[in-house]
């Protein structure tokens, strides 16, 4: 097979492109928010949050194999922060604002109840949840970026569904 000059410069200006920060911030920033506020809640903590992993994947200047490595990676850095995050709420008392604000504005009354009910959850179980079904991650990827075993994936998404299903009451399907 012949050299393709074409192919090599596409694939060139692909890395490139790919470990270009902006490139880096526009494809990863929704996935990192969604995944820190359903960590901790707090659309400020939150906000705060996707700015500590971007400044930690910058800082690191990792090399990665492929774009699920990387994602994998930034996944991992974000529940890392938020466990920071918790971590500092137990040492300092404050008042969020979400006390007073909704974090997230709904445009229907049953995604608030969900969302309350999904937050409600202990934290493992909201973890495996949210990645599983708001960030689209298989059981193998979940298992890999929390470093658990597949089955324990598994079995969290089961015991998720049950109290689930206990505090919305039929409420709707899962």
């Amino acid at each position: 097979m012949p050299f393709d000059l074409s192919r090599a410069e596409n694939i060139k200006s692909r890395t490139i492109l790919e470990n270009d920060p902006e490139y880096v911030v526009t494809h990863y920033s929704e996935t990192i928010y969604r995944i820190a506020l359903m960590q901790v809640g707090h659309k400020e903590d939150a906000e705060d949050i996707l700015q500590e992993v971007f400044l930690t994947y910058y800082r690191k200047k990792q090399s990665f194999n492929d774009e699920e490595h990387r994602k994998a990676w930034l996944i991992k850095v974000t529940l890392n922060c938020c466990k920071r995050t918790f971590s500092h709420r137990k040492k300092h008392q404050y008042v969020p604002i979400d006390s007073v604000v909704s974090p997230v504005n709904f445009e229907h009354e049953e995604d608030v109840v969900v969302y309350e009910a999904v937050m409600s959850l202990p934290e493992s179980l909201k973890t495996v949840i949210s990645l599983y079904y708001f960030e689209g991650l298989s059981a193998k990827e979940i298992c890999s970026v929390l470093h658990i075993r597949e089955s324990a994936v598994f079995m969290r998404l089961s015991r998720s569904r049950a109290l689930l299903k206990q505090k919305l009451g039929g409420y709707c399907d899962l």
